[in-house]
């Protein structure tokens, strides 16, 4: 059997800065969606004619009629949608560490950075605005390339 990962799927309160965080930071693109009973995004990486490019699936809570989505996916409490729970990160490989410094200090938001011993990764780590870990892999020759910063800084 061969397996690979299709998508991930998130239960948010807050819909619009869930997508956001997706599409302004890690430059994912908002794309079709099928018409579920319930509010949502499909976030792709690649092509938005291809529904297998959509990696990050949006799902969100519509508190005045939430029936289609419990009927649909069935009912979570909304103290378990905060986190990542069981799953601990999402991981992607990325290019354009620059880039995305630039876009995360411009954005506020601050990474926790590592670089992986013997595989010459180096790694930021961010918190979604649910509170899922999110994990970015570049290449170490990407930090190198900065010039300025320390390993594991």
């Amino acid at each position: 059997m061969k397996l690979s990962l299709n998508h991930f799927s998130i239960r948010t309160l807050d819909l619009a800065a869930t997508k956001n965080f997706y599409v302004s930071l890690l430059g994912l693109v908002d794309g079709p969606r099928p018409e579920f009973p319930f509010p949502g995004h499909w976030l792709y990486q690649g092509p938005t004619d291809v529904y297998t490019n959509a990696a990050v699936h949006i799902i969100g809570i519509d508190r005045n009629d939430a029936s289609g989505l419990k009927q649909y996916l069935g009912d979570r409490e909304e103290s378990q949608l905060t986190g990542s729970g069981a799953l601990d990160h999402v991981a992607f490989f990325a290019t354009d560490l620059a880039g995305m410094l630039d876009r995360l200090t411009k954005m506020g938001i601050e990474a926790r950075r590592r670089d992986v011993p013997g595989l010459g990764l180096h790694q930021l780590f961010l918190d979604d605005p649910n509170g899922i870990v999110v994990e970015l892999n570049y290449s170490f020759a990407e930090k190198q390339a900065l010039g300025t910063m320390s390993a594991g800084a």
